[in-house]
Parts: structure tokens; sequence; C-alpha cells
């Protein structure tokens, strides 16, 4: 916290996209070459489907998806070695959060406006000095309007349902290309019409198509940008 200053006024890096653009990938890696703490937006709607999951709600009751998002007990914490491990009620949800079937209800939660409306205030206590990187879907047109730096991710369907199936082989899951291209392209549909905080740059976002480059190449697109814009938060001898 700088002595005097609103936590209100702290800098703010928002990194909005769809699923498999490594918008992941760059917020850690941004986090951890600032020291900036990390918000994982999709984590909370994640958090909020498992938990409706989990007390037999259905996807389509929006007052009792609305209940769990404000009573959500969530929890990140960071572990010796800089990984974040997601926590609800207190239980690490280890894979059960980031598997396709929690990606696919967080979806349908998140095109209710009034859950929207529950875990804005939420996402927004996150700002804290001296930074924070914002990972989502609306950080940078909803959350946070008034941050210092948007950037947005793009990536081809196909490219991004090949890395997602190479995330799942690694981790020893039993997975269908075919069925993974069918779900990203009926998610971004989804994502990209629902009528509030549809998936879309904001006006001033610095945007870019990861297709065809490896994330050292988006990284280092990423922190030119975070060194003309933030000069005094990166330490040279880093």
């Amino acid at each position: 916290m700088v002595a005097g200053v609103s936590d209100a006024l702290a800098p703010v890096i928002t990194v909005d996209g769809p699923s498999g653009v490594g918008k992941g990938t760059l917020c850690q890696a941004l986090a951890t070459r600032l020291g900036w703490p990390l918000l994982d937006s999709g984590a909370l709607y994640r958090l909020t489907a498992l938990a409706a999951l989990r007390q037999g709600l259905s996807l389509k009751d929006e007052s009792g998806l609305v209940a769990v998002a404000a009573q959500l007990d969530a929890a990140f914490v960071s572990g010796p070695d800089g990984t974040i491990r997601i926590l609800l009620n207190g239980l690490d949800t280890g894979p059960e959060l980031r598997a396709e079937t929690c990606a696919a209800a967080a979806s349908q939660v998140a095109i209710w406006p009034a859950v929207r409306a529950a875990l804005l205030q939420r996402q927004r206590n996150f700002r804290r000095f001296p930074g924070l990187i914002a990972d989502g879907r609306d950080m940078g047109t909803v959350v946070f309007p008034d941050a210092q730096l948007k950037l947005f991710l793009t990536a081809s369907g196909e490219e991004r349902a090949q890395r997602r199936y190479n995330q799942l082989r690694e981790k020893g899951m039993d997975v269908n290309l075919k069925n993974l291209v069918e779900e990203i392209n009926v998610r971004d549909t989804r994502d990209a019409t629902r009528t509030v905080a549809p998936l879309e740059p904001a006006a001033d976002a610095r945007v870019v198509d990861t297709t065809l480059l490896s994330m050292v190449d988006v990284f280092n697109w990423a922190f030119a940008f975070v060194v003309e814009l933030f000069p005094g938060a990166v330490n040279p001898s880093q």
C-alpha cells in the first residue's frame, strides 16, 4: 500500500480472451516477474459452477446461482514453488476445477447478469498495491475499465483445442480432439453473444493473435508495454 493512496488507484494489467489463448500462462509469468498478485476471475465462475453442481442446483436457476456466488467460500493460496492452489470451502479443488465439464458449466453460469453482479465487487476487491494482474474475459471492459494496460489474446479455435488436448493428455486424461473443438466453439458463441459483458476487446486494448506465437513471444510482446507504462515496477537486475 502506498501511504495515503487508496487501493482503488493501484495499477492493474488486464488480460482478456477466450480459453486456450495463453492468458493463464502469460498472467502467471507477469505476476512472477513483477511480484504482483494475480486474479484468476475465471476460477471464480468455475468455483460458482462447481459449488452449484455439488449442491445439485440447475445451471438455469439464476436465483440459486446468485446465492451460491454471494456465499462462495473461495481462497487462492500461493505455494512455495509459486503455484496457486484454489480452495472451495477450505478444500483444494485440484483437477476437478480445470476439467472441461467445469469449464462448460462456468460458461453457462456466466450468462446470468445477477451472478456476474454478485461476483463483480469480489473481483474488484483484489485490487491492491503494488498492482494486480487480472485474468478473464471482461476484466478490461467491465471489472477494471480504468486499467492502465489492457491486453486481449486471440487464437484460432483449432489451435486452442489442440493446446487444451495436449494439456489434458499430459495429465493422463482421456480426451477427444474433435469434441474439444466443438465444445470451444459452443463456449465462444455463448460468451460472445451473452447480453451482459460479452467477450470482446476493450476499445483501448492491445490485441494479439497467439496462434503462431510461442509463449516467450507473447510474454515479450506484453512485457514491452509493461516496461513502457510501469517503468518503476520493473527491476532491471531481474
